[in-house]
Order: structure tokens, then sequence, then C-alpha cells
């Protein structure tokens, strides 16, 4: 198989276009989000919880709201699974199945669990470490 040139992948409209969210790990998530509400004035979407949605709006159409989540998961979370490492990343995308056979086709390891919600579409994929990577076609509203 013909390689790339990985500037032609930086360019390619199916990659990543931003941060959807940061994910970690915390023995307790709820003392760990409230001491980030307390020092940093980061504050849970509601009552409980250990996530935090940042909204932002989009570059080019400023009608457009976007969001990057930001979660503190329970140390024993399957969600990461396989990886072993205490985080993960989601990045946005445009076009995620197409990205997903793209990335298949260049031999990275891509899981073959999709979910479909209101506010988009999932993927993972595992990097040369062993992190597992959140892909996200974001539509319509903010995620739940």
């Amino acid at each position: 198989m013909a390689k790339r040139n990985p500037k032609d992948r930086a360019s390619s409209p199916t990659r990543v276009t931003g941060i959807g969210g940061i994910f970690f790990k915390a023995k307790d998530p709820g003392k760990l989000m409230s001491w980030y509400t307390t020092h940093l004035g980061v504050k849970p979407e509601s009552e409980g919880s250990s996530t935090t949605m940042f909204q932002w709006r989009e570059k080019d159409d400023t009608n457009q709201v976007g969001y990057t989540v930001w979660s503190i998961f329970p140390h024993d979370t399957k969600y990461f699974d396989p990886s072993a490492s205490p985080f993960m990343i989601n990045f946005r995308v445009k076009d995620l199945d197409r990205l997903l056979n793209q990335l298949k086709r260049e031999g990275v390891k891509v899981d073959d669990k999709r979910e479909e919600y209101d506010y988009g579409k999932f993927g993972w994929i595992i990097d040369p470490e062993g992190n597992r990577i959140e892909l996200w076609e974001p539509k319509g509203g903010p995620p739940e």
C-alpha cells in the first residue's frame, strides 16, 4: 500500500477539527470536582455531576455554538477500555465513517463499536501507545 504524505493527511477535510472533550479518571470524582470548582471555578453541569461543558462559538459561523466536555470518571470505569490510561481525549471530526475507514486502511486499530445520539456519532481508535481516543461527529444541540 502506498504511503500518503503527512501534509496531505493534515489538510484532508475528514480529519480532526478540534477537541470535543477531555476525560480522566479519579479515585473520588466528586471530591476532585469540588476542588476544581473551589479553586478554578469549574462548575459541574448539575448537582452531583463531575462533568462541565465549556461553550464556545464556531470561528466561521459565530451563530453556531460548540461545546468542549471536561469530565472526571471513576477510577474503575470501563469506558476507557481496552486502554489502561487514566485519560481519554475526544476529538471532533466532520465525517466519522469516512475517517474511520481511512484510519483502518492506514493500519490504525479501529474499534468496530459505533454509537449515535441526537448530539452526534461516536467511534474509537487506539494510538500506538495503547491510548483510547474517542472521535465525535457533532450534530444538533449540546451533549447530555
